[in-house]
């Protein structure tokens, strides 16, 4: 390793101690030795520092089985059992020193082959365990974008095991505090790469809405993905679940939930909060995915919300309430569907607005030459649903707008109060019907529905929710380990 990298390496800890494919290479810190067998030693044979072994365990990509289980765990590693498993044994010191133990050196070239051959299986878990008295207090496994891994230490204090998976063609670098039988803080830092996917492999990837911009505070997630995850696969959902990733600043409680086999919504338990940042990325690439092979690299977004917007009509009242921030800034009459065209009730979602569109009865199954045919120019038209039903200038109804519903499902009002409302909101602003008689407004399948599942109901649509206890579909758990505090 050329000396200003490893200067630039040592820094925190002191020394690094990099797993390349099937080696573990090692540089000790200036002025120690160690023998081929084990533990550091002052110069001149002075007194042994605080130090524990760890025991580094990995399937290697190289076509092997690690037992009839596809696991081996580190404290039942025998040569030969587990083909495909190597286990290392790697000194941690007080300096944040170490060695790796049993290990015959190699020159650059010969290591270099051993790595392109013999990489970490991506699909396989991590392990970490002590071979010493003492306890694990800080792992910490992060790759080369700095993202971090997560994983659980063992009931016992003595091991560590990664809880969401590798990524493949990835370089990661693994931080281990812990503690010697006297309670003397060691640690090591280490490296290592995984197998690349095949270069032919079609690999998932997800197109992600709303594009940038600011919306409302109802606001749907979306991802579509590149090709459809079965439902019955509970573990590749989940593990796509955990790759999208979705942040907010003020944070939110939040989950996905899939409407489709290739399609995804996320939203936070209530709506959002005004003027919050989202941010929406994948974690997919290099992610395998089941049966589905690999996820690839996806472009994410970033958007804002906008003032808290929320109309809501009363259709027995013939009245629209619009609320800014929980103030109420405007009542408007209006009319709402007569009998036969029910205004949907329910929470919708502005998709967007329109200034002026043709609606004509057809459109919606009325028949031409019926007494219920219309064909009209309509101004300032906010929509709700993609079937047809706005919020709209409704100059012909003025004299029932606040009195009586004579529309075919839309709400009307006033040309004055369209252009105001028309104004006011944005996409994702919340528009809301109560005491319409007409049917509930649907999920998903007529615009963004999506408020109208209870909390529960909208876990029930996660894969995280009913996932089987498998390492690397389980909901991560914090990539740092602190046992002691």
């Amino acid at each position: 390793m050329p000396q200003a990298q490893r200067k630039q390496l040592t820094k925190a800890w002191g020394m690094v101690a990099a797993v390349t494919g099937a080696m573990l290479v090692v540089a000790a810190a200036p002025g120690r030795a160690h023998d081929a067998d084990g533990p550091l030693r002052e110069p001149g044979g002075g007194p042994r520092e605080a130090a524990v072994t760890l025991l580094v365990g990995r399937a290697l990509d190289e076509g092997g089985t690690a037992g009839a289980a596809g696991l081996c765990d580190v404290h039942t590693f025998r040569p030969g059992l587990c083909t495909g498993w190597r286990e290392q044994r790697v000194r941690a010191t007080a300096r944040g020193s170490g060695a790796v133990l049993r290990e015959p050196p190699l020159g650059d070239a010969e290591r270099a082959a051993r790595a392109a051959e013999l990489p970490t299986d991506a699909d396989a878990p991590l392990e970490i365990a002590l071979a010493d008295p003492g306890r694990l207090t800080d792992v910490t496994v992060s790759d080369a974008h700095g993202r971090l891994l997560a994983g659980e230490l063992g009931p016992d204090g003595g091991s560590w095991r990664n809880t969401e998976p590798l990524r493949a063609g990835e370089t990661y670098t693994v931080q281990v505090g812990a503690q010697d039988v006297a309670g003397t803080p060691v640690g090591v830092t280490m490296a290592f790469r995984t197998a690349p996917p095949a270069a032919d492999d079609d690999r998932l990837t997800a197109d992600f809405g709303p594009r940038p911009g600011t919306y409302g505070a109802g606001e749907i997630v979306t991802a579509e993905l590149s090709r459809p995850v079965p439902a019955d696969d509970l573990p590749a959902r989940a593990r796509v679940e955990q790759a999208l990733q979705v942040t907010s600043e003020p944070r939110v409680e939040g989950a996905w939930h899939w409407v489709d086999d290739a399609t995804l919504h996320y939203r936070p338990r209530t709506y959002w909060p005004a003027h919050a940042v989202v941010s929406v990325r994948s974690g997919l690439d290099g992610v395998e995915v089941g049966e589905q092979g690999y996820g690839g690299p996806s472009d994410g977004v970033e958007f804002t919300i906008g003032d808290r917007i929320e109309a809501v009509t009363d259709s027995a009242a013939h009245e629209m309430t619009v609320r800014r921030n929980g103030r109420i800034i405007r009542t408007i009459p209006v009319t709402t569907g007569k009998a036969g065209f029910r205004t949907r009730s329910g929470v919708k979602v502005v998709l967007r607005k329109e200034p002026k569109v043709r609606m004509r009865g057809d459109s919606v199954g009325i028949k031409r030459g019926t007494s219920e045919f219309y064909d009209l120019p309509v101004l300032y038209a906010t929509r709700v649903t993609w079937s047809g039903e706005y919020i709209h200038a409704a100059p012909w109804s003025v004299d029932a707008q606040g009195e009586e519903n004579v529309s075919h499902g839309c709400t009307g009002m006033s040309t004055e109060d369209a252009a105001w409302f028309f104004e006011t909101v944005r996409e994702g602003d919340i528009v809301e019907v109560v005491n319409s008689g007409g049917e509930r407004m649907a999920p998903f399948a007529n615009g963004f529905g999506d408020w109208n599942l209870d909390w529960r109901s909208w876990l029930a649509g996660s894969a995280l929710a009913d996932a089987p206890a498998h390492p690397h579909a389980s909901p991560p758990s914090p990539s740092r380990l602190h046992p002691t505090t």
